[in-house]
């Protein structure tokens, strides 16, 4: 299972948000670029960026810290929040970014997601938040009727490969991961799961590591100390190349 450490960015800042809530906002770290070195110092290989300004306001609001992030060190990086069209996308993978996360831009304009999905392959995934089982979007403000789980079926018949799964009622709480929608979800053929929302304990991880989860993300749980990113890249990171 891969383990991916996160660095929300507000203002060029790393902070975390409780359930997806802007007035709800703690400051952790004023360099994200030290921040993301010290993940890597910790044996991190993967790192997880959103940008809450651009995925609230529609923009690359965070650009050139993600920019100074990813010349500032070696690892792996998925980029989500606010990319809403191919040239975002191109400008992201021209930095160096990995991945990029395609999430409000899904719902709203699904045959343009799968359309990437096809062109850039792994170099996309779909950003799944839910909040009480359905689709939100534009930075969690807003909540679609669409179920999550079946949202997450159709990018998979699309042929999306990869989609990050949030449960936005337990982000930020280190209350626990929702376990049983990762169980629901890995039921879907062909499609790689990341777990999202709310881990603070290594059990969770050996839970999600058994029922073949391909990856978590890690959030408020590392930046409070309630898991070890040591200790966790050791026990629970794959051994393979991050890059092809």
């Amino acid at each position: 299972m891969n383990l991916f450490p996160a660095i929300d960015l507000r203002g060029g800042r790393a902070v975390r948000l409780t359930q997806g809530d802007y007035d709800r906002m703690t400051v952790y770290n004023d360099d994200p670029v030290a921040q993301a070195r010290a993940f890597r110092a910790a044996g991190a290989r993967y790192l997880h960026v959103v940008d809450l300004d651009g995925a609230r306001e529609d923009s690359t609001a965070n650009l050139d810290t993600i920019a100074a992030i990813a010349a500032g060190t070696d690892m792996y990086i998925e980029v989500g929040g606010g990319i809403r069209d191919e040239a975002r996308i191109r400008r992201y993978l021209d930095l160096g970014v990995d991945r990029c996360i395609l999430g409000t831009v899904a719902v709203r304009d699904f045959a343009f997601a799968a359309r990437m999905a096809r062109t850039y392959g792994d170099r996309i995934a779909v950003g799944v938040d839910m909040r009480d089982g359905r689709v939100a979007v534009n930075g969690w403000l807003e909540v679609t009727p669409e179920p999550g789980v079946a949202f997450c079926r159709r990018c998979a018949e699309a042929g999306v490969r990869a989609v990050i799964a949030t449960d936005i009622s337990r982000d930020g709480t280190l209350q626990g991961t929702n376990l049983a929608l990762y169980r629901e979800l890995l039921t879907i053929p062909d499609l790689q799961i990341t777990a999202s929302g709310g881990i603070a304990a290594l059990s969770e991880l050996e839970a999600l590591r058994e029922m073949g989860c391909h990856a978590a993300i890690l959030g408020k749980s590392l930046y409070t100390g309630a898991i070890d990113l040591a200790e966790a890249v050791a026990r629970f990171q794959d051994g393979e190349e991050v890059h092809a």
